[in-house]
């Protein structure tokens, strides 16, 4: 009895600090938590009402994702991302998304491409509804999914660590714009060519939805700055 409760403690420490984690990352799109930034432990539980370790737990889940970095004895600061970061953040996922693209039009089951419609549907719904933590969370979906058809699970881990690298940027601004919503509709584009066996033409699309993000990036900064 004794190690179920010990259990359901453990169970019920990682939910809260999974709940934290997701509202940070919300403060962070929002602009909340700015770039540059540092913000201690207490000093974030002192606003969630609850004790530092969880919020201590989830900034450090932060920090693995490449979104804060800690600085000794302070806090954690909030990542910043420049321009040139941002190039070779594309640079490198073009080279390995579009040929993938490519490859897994020609190989994958159809089923398999099927079931990325619900969650390339999820992404417009997201984009439409303003619903930024679910935008992202379902356009990370569909592009490490439709990755992981290649078979390559190291190529999978590339993308998904420079995507946590650089989701965030200048999403608040594009959104207030309406800008994400043909960005999103992209996905959609991408699958249907695949379905139809255009394995040429997803990979241009795809090419287009990578520069079209960069492009979209580029927007976002220039008006936060």
């Amino acid at each position: 009895m004794g190690h179920l409760k010990q259990r359901n403690l453990i169970t019920a420490t990682e939910r809260l600090r999974d709940q934290v984690a997701h509202a940070l990352r919300a403060a962070l799109i929002s602009g909340e938590l700015r770039p540059g930034e540092v913000y201690s432990a207490p000093q974030l539980a002192e606003d969630f009402g609850i004790s530092a370790t969880p919020v201590r737990e989830a900034m450090l889940d932060l920090a693995r994702e490449g979104l804060v970095e800690p600085v000794r004895n302070k806090g954690f600061r909030v990542t910043e991302v420049n321009e040139r970061d941002l190039d070779q953040y594309t640079e490198i996922r073009t080279l390995i998304e579009v040929p993938t693209t490519g490859r897994v039009a020609r190989t994958a089951a159809r089923e398999d491409l099927e079931a990325l419609r619900p969650v390339a549907e999820e992404i417009v719904r997201a984009a439409r509804d303003h619903d930024l933590i679910g935008y992202l969370e379902a356009d990370r979906q569909f592009h490490l999914t439709l990755l992981a058809l290649s078979g390559n699970e190291r190529l999978v881990e590339t993308v998904g660590d420079l995507r946590k690298r650089s989701r965030l940027y200048g999403l608040t601004a594009l959104d207030q714009r309406g800008e994400l919503i043909p960005s999103a509709e992209e996905h959609l584009e991408i699958l249907d060519l695949m379905l139809a066996g255009d394995a040429k033409g997803a990979e241009k699309c795809m090419a287009r939805h990578l520069g079209h993000v960069r492009s979209l990036w580029a927007k976002g900064g220039e008006r936060k700055s």
